[in-house]
């Protein structure tokens, strides 16, 4: 199944010309996620590595941590009224002696992964690993590096201009796994899931590189995941930060060539200073 951009007729306007043309979209459609046929969450998402993206969702609720919590996921045949499949429902087998999360009852768009929580603490969910206790280092050239290599990886990003990514990277920066979706959240979520699949969790000793802000859910899923290094091309939250300093994150916000913000766990951040990075160059939005 390969639904992750569509084609649309639309009239391209530049200065005096109007130019019909055929686009291409990224694709968002709905996903629901069972459990054992009981409805858990709807989600907008991009179509593909929807097994993943299961997966990576009850990591970030806490569910599992381990390939073998898992007994199955598979695509809900008969998901419409004259029972064709829409690969837009998905049924997971938690096994047994697994606890299942509490079911969501709301509807979370593409933009927000912690909707209809009821209040900071339930957000807080407890992590099963320490971020906090990895002991990685990274050298400033590498970090600097990453958004490039992130976004070379953004095959559909190039047919669209439409998608968040996120990936993976060793502590030398070599990409493991990259990830699309006009959701962050689900990009992060798809990521840990092909980790929790592949047997890679907890994901000590990686860096965590997304395409947009860093948010507080985004920084959450990271330390579910094990994972101790988060960096964001654009701007963190005040709630991000403060979740990353209480966990032990190294929160790096405004990655930018050599330029770079580092809130919190700067100790893992070996700095250059023939690179042109320094206090004086960190970088200020305006």
């Amino acid at each position: 199944m390969s639904r992750v951009a569509v084609k649309r007729r639309i009239l391209r306007v530049k200065d005096t010309a109007r130019i019909p043309k055929v686009d291409s979209l990224a694709a968002e459609e709905p996903l629901e996620i069972r459990l054992d046929g009981t409805p858990l969450t709807v989600t907008m998402r991009t179509p593909g590595d929807d097994f993943d993206l299961a997966a990576g969702f009850l990591v970030s609720e806490g569910a599992v941590g381990a390939a073998d919590d898992i007994a199955t996921i598979r695509y809900c045949a008969g998901a419409t009224v004259d029972g064709g499949n829409t690969y837009n429902v998905l049924d997971v087998r938690l096994a047994p002696g697994v606890t299942a999360p509490a079911p969501r009852n709301f509807y979370t768009t593409s933009s927000c992964g912690v909707c209809g929580k009821a209040s900071l603490e339930a957000v807080r969910t407890v992590a099963r690993w320490s971020a906090g206790d990895d002991p990685v280092e990274l050298a400033q050239p590498t970090v600097a590096a990453l958004p490039d290599r992130l976004r070379a990886a953004q095959r559909v990003f190039d047919r669209t201009g439409g998608l968040h990514a996120a990936g993976l990277f060793t502590s030398d920066g070599e990409p493991l796994c990259v990830r699309e979706d006009v959701g962050r959240h689900n990009a992060v979520d798809k990521l840990l899931g092909w980790a929790l699949r592949n047997d890679r969790l907890p994901l000590r000793g990686t860096v965590l590189m997304v395409s947009g802000r860093a948010s507080f859910e985004l920084v959450q899923k990271a330390v579910m995941g094990g994972i101790p290094v988060l960096a964001a091309v654009s701007a963190p939250s005040s709630l991000a930060v403060e979740l990353a300093a209480e966990e032990g994150l190294t929160l790096i916000g405004f990655l930018r060539g050599n330029s770079m913000n580092v809130y919190t766990g700067e100790r893992r951040l070996s700095i250059t200073p023939s690179a042109g990075y320094g206090s004086a160059g960190a970088h200020s939005p305006g």
